[in-house]
């Protein structure tokens, strides 16, 4: 019989495979009430939402606070795009810039916010291409 007993190795948990289902849930729901506020109240408070479940999941959930801090910037500057829009729709000479600036960032803040929902629904994070990073 063999009393030397062989080292024992070190426990070591699992690693997670990713978010869970709680937390994929609240980051879809934080891409997607964006766009959703942005269609209700054209396209005013579409930054509400993100703001809401960044403030629930901060402490709660990494994955959740940067998912919703991408929307919120993503949203800020959308918004801010939009304003500097409706500002040049009030000009002659740079309307047409205007009324670009304004469909094309509501019409991306839509598309965009849909797009982070669905790439978060599979637990990966999502990166919008552009945003003033104001929460993280």
């Amino acid at each position: 019989m063999n009393t030397s007993a062989s080292p024992q190795q070190p426990y070591t948990p699992h690693p997670q495979a990713g978010p869970n289902g709680e937390d994929r849930t609240a980051a879809v729901v934080a891409h997607l009430s964006a766009p959703i506020a942005a269609i209700v109240s054209a396209g005013w408070l579409s930054f509400v939402g993100p703001l809401i479940v960044w403030l629930i999941y901060k402490d709660r959930s990494p994955f959740v606070r940067t998912a919703a801090a991408q929307s919120f910037n993503y949203q800020i500057t959308m918004w801010l795009t939009g304003i500097v829009g409706w500002i040049l729709i009030f000009t002659i000479v740079l309307f047409p810039i205007g009324l670009l600036m304004l469909l094309v960032s509501s019409v991306m803040a839509i598309i965009l916010g849909v797009w982070g929902a669905i790439r978060t629904a599979g637990g990966n994070q999502y990166r919008y291409p552009w945003n003033v990073p104001l929460l993280k």
